[in-house]
């Protein structure tokens, strides 16, 4: 981990942690209506994928691969988007959102459909665990 790295103020704003992959924090986007993770690779000044050297791209891969595995099987979503924007975060960030064709922004992208709905934090805890379990994080 970089020693200058920290989570950018929006991310930590809107987001649970769950924990950190190597190279990665996991989170969680607080808005029930998706399952909706995002890693952030803890790399001070990273902006886009290209900011990373090859060996933290692979490794990148292989955490997003780990992870959109896991949420898959645990949320038995129809498809998996994945994608780094990042225009309203500069930070580097990789989404991952478990889609289901019965869901408020299908077949749209989620970004603005419907305001952020507050997790039940009961069920934000279970899937949480479930998570933590797939993806080796205890």
């Amino acid at each position: 981990m970089s020693s200058d790295w920290s989570l950018s103020s929006q991310l930590e704003k809107d987001t649970v942690n769950i924990g950190d992959l190597p190279l990665s924090r996991v989170l969680v986007i607080k808005d029930a209506h998706y399952p909706w993770l995002l890693l952030v690779p803890r790399r001070a000044g990273a902006i886009e994928i290209i900011d990373l050297d090859e060996v933290e791209q692979a490794q990148l891969m292989t955490e997003i691969s780990r992870v959109g595995r896991a949420l898959k099987e645990i949320t038995k979503c129809d498809k998996l988007n994945i994608a780094a924007l990042g225009n309203m975060v500069p930070q580097l960030h990789v989404h991952i959102i478990a889609r289901r064709s019965s869901d408020p922004a299908w077949p749209r992208p989620v970004w603005g459909v419907m305001p952020p709905l507050p997790h039940d934090p009961e069920e934000v805890q279970q899937f949480i665990s479930a998570l933590r379990r797939k993806i080796w994080l205890g």
